[in-house]
């Protein structure tokens, strides 16, 4: 008899089901599609990614070759371009090499394109002081010494990256500048900071060697 019954229960589910089916199958496919689609279309969002990094990695390296070739032109063109199309890794080393081809023929250009890339908080923050950096080096000659300290002196900071370098470049544009209680307050710095690499520490030391005496009070 309780086989009867089970028999009875079973045949009642499947006739359960049926319905759900007929009722729901609809949407149980079209999940199913939807899943399938995601799927596929996620897969091949990768393999387009995939192939537009290979493709710049591609490109990037032709332009380093024709610079490396001294066709600085031709690498700044092929930069440019690459940097308006590449993906943002590339896209932003690729500015960042246009601005150091175009320093050959105009640093002033050149350091205006550092200028753009610093400005763009989209490229990060250690990108970002790069590029001021760059941009200050090709002016350290002949800009003043208040518009160096505009560009660098947050990158001077004790936490900074390019700490060294930027101090470095404030020294030696106050010095150009005579202005000498900044420079001394820059070669202190870099005197005082552990970490300053032994080169730039001997060339702070001969620049601090040449400053007249302090004044006694």
């Amino acid at each position: 008899m309780s086989e009867l019954f089970d028999e009875v229960d079973e045949e009642v589910r499947r006739e359960q089901f049926k319905k759900l089916w007929d009722k729901y199958s609809i949407y149980f496919i079209a999940l199913m599609v939807l899943i399938v689609a995601g799927a596929a279309g996620w897969q091949g969002n990768k393999y387009l990614e995939a192939k537009k990094a290979a493709e710049a990695g591609a490109a990037f390296e032709k332009a380093v070759e024709l610079s490396e070739q001294g066709k600085h032109a031709e690498a700044e063109t092929a930069f440019t371009e690459l940097a308006a199309k590449a993906p943002s890794g590339y896209r932003t080393l690729a500015r960042l090499r246009a601005a150091a081809e175009a320093a050959s023929r105009d640093p002033k250009a050149a350091a205006k394109l550092y200028d753009d890339i610093a400005a763009d908080r989209g490229v990060g923050g250690e990108w970002q002081d790069l590029a001021r950096i760059r941009a200050a080096g090709l002016l350290v000659d002949s800009a003043s010494y208040a518009d160096m300290q505009q560009r660098l002196e947050a990158s001077a900071t004790p936490k900074s990256t390019f700490r060294h370098t930027a101090r470095e470049m404030l020294a030696l544009s106050a010095w150009r500048n005579n202005d000498m209680t900044a420079t001394r307050k820059w070669l202190d710095a870099i005197a005082e900071d552990g970490e300053t690499p032994p080169g730039l520490r001997s060339r702070a030391e001969a620049l601090a060697a040449l400053l007249p005496p302090v004044a006694k009070s």
